[in-house]
């Protein structure tokens, strides 16, 4: 197989589209000043994006062999558990403040847009990564207290 086959250069595109994607949303949370920053998130989605194209490409010659049950998803449901995982290890509790939340499921999404780019879903990855960084950038700006009295805030 030629190192440089057709199939290896969409593999390395897709690679770094989830890195770009995954490192879009990491600019906010480090311009933020959060731990899990632009590095956190590319190596998510990076992450993500591999286990998905290894789970949908690697494995096929196994499928329809007699005795071996072929099932790509079950990469994509061990990314999701090893992502929450992760994020819970972010999510710290101080008194009645909870800190890193938004962070993990910032690195969830991340690893969702990673798998997505493994799909070939590139509008949707993209569009999914403008979402995010709106919501991460966008959203922080708009005070509830403005739709919310200050009795309804606690």
């Amino acid at each position: 197989m030629d190192i440089f086959d057709s199939q290896q250069l969409r593999i390395i595109l897709q690679l770094l589209l989830a890195v770009f994607l995954g490192g879009l949303m990491g600019v906010e949370r480090e311009y933020v000043g959060k731990a899990a920053g632009v590095r956190t998130f590319s190596l998510v989605s990076l992450a993500a994006c591999l286990f998905t194209i290894l789970s949908r490409e690697a494995f096929t010659s196994f499928y329809g062999q007699a005795g071996i049950s072929y099932d790509p998803s079950r990469m994509a449901g061990n990314v999701i558990m090893g992502i929450g995982f992760l994020g819970a290890g972010l999510i710290i509790f101080r008194g009645t403040k909870v800190e890193g939340l938004t962070t993990a499921a910032g690195l969830w999404v991340a690893a969702a847009i990673g798998m997505t780019v493994a799909c070939r879903f590139y509008l949707i990855a993209f569009f999914a990564t403008m979402l995010a960084v709106f919501i991460l950038a966008g959203l922080r700006r708009i005070k509830l207290d403005k739709f919310f009295g200050e009795e309804e805030k606690e």
